[in-house]
């Protein structure tokens, strides 16, 4: 399985969530690799606590070197050998995996796509879908050349009978909402420059999904004015009328995750450790285990589809 994470906006939680949904997995005893394609922060590294990476590789051995044809492979590490974390090198599944493809220190977003380009990103996803049970790709944040690249890699016969899933991350605020719409239905989105690269539009709809981040708990309104909860309502029911409208309803929503003061201080994985020791909320990890959960089951995101 292929799994593409994408936003129109940074700020969206996007990497961390991936990152927590990829560990996640790992645990449930699955083969996972996770390909740092936003290219011009290549910053994975740091979130699974790797401080020698922290800003990508170094050496022109990274993803960014490998796809200009610079390196014959890209560099991949395996998180739990290579972090600085105790709790993460000891925590794992007797058949799971976790390896990273970090992206290169200094590398820059490129100025456009290739058919070299394209021949080596497909032979890398393919070689990925053959080696792991789910390749996570980390995009780079809007309407993007890591966005085309892929799309163009995914269109190719290699992966035409790839299982492909797209996670489009957004805030809860409208302007999270607009920007999610755009991404995916407007001039140059998703669905746009992936028709024009040779996927057909009604199968990359149903590849799909939305993932709201950082959604405030309404029911715990403790020290608020009457006059403020009641407000937050009121603009919850209001975005709920405008994800629908804007195509981001429930039907299309893999999932949630709460508002988590820790990740609101330092973005990385978070550890059953973490929770037991009061510095973590146990929703937050309950969401992540969630979201992989229905990432992996074919009928719940078949569910959705036909919703």
């Amino acid at each position: 399985m292929l799994v593409f994470s994408a936003s129109d906006k940074g700020g969206t939680g996007r990497s961390v969530t991936s990152c927590n949904m990829a560990y996640q997995l790992s645990m449930d005893g699955l083969k996972v690799a996770y390909l740092d394609f936003d290219f011009g922060s290549p910053t994975v590294g740091a979130i699974f606590e790797i401080s020698r990476i922290d800003r990508g590789i170094a050496g022109d051995t990274g993803l960014h070197s490998y796809l200009l044809g610079d390196n014959g492979s890209a560099a991949r590490l395996s998180v739990r050998s290579e972090t600085d974390r105790p709790e993460l090198r000891h925590s794992r599944h007797p058949s799971g995996r976790l390896v990273l493809f970090p992206g290169d220190a200094g590398g820059a977003e490129f100025a456009s796509v290739d058919a070299a380009m394209v021949r080596r990103c497909t032979q890398l996803l393919a070689t990925c879908e053959q080696e792991f049970d789910v390749t996570l790709v980390d995009l780079s944040a809007g309407r993007s050349i890591a966005l085309t690249l892929v799309l163009h890699a995914t269109a190719m016969p290699q992966l035409d009978r790839s299982t492909v899933r797209w996670l489009v991350f957004h805030r809860w605020t409208r302007q999270h909402l607009v920007a999610a719409n755009g991404l995916v239905h407007g001039p140059h989105g998703l669905l746009e420059t992936g028709v024009a690269c040779g996927h057909a539009r009604e199968r990359l709809v149903d590849s799909v999904r939305y993932v709201r981040t950082a959604v405030p708990e309404l029911n715990e309104a403790v020290g608020l004015r009457p006059a403020q909860a009641a407000w937050l309502q009121e603009q919850n029911d209001t975005l709920s009328r405008a994800a629908v409208r804007y195509q981001l309803g429930t039907t299309r929503m893999l999932g949630t995750t709460p508002v988590e003061p820790m990740l609101q201080w330092r973005e990385q994985v978070i550890l059953d450790v973490d929770v037991a020791d009061r510095i973590a909320n146990e929703r937050t990890v309950s969401a992540f285990r969630d979201l992989a959960a229905r990432l992996s089951n074919q009928a719940v995101w078949e569910r959705l589809e036909g919703q």
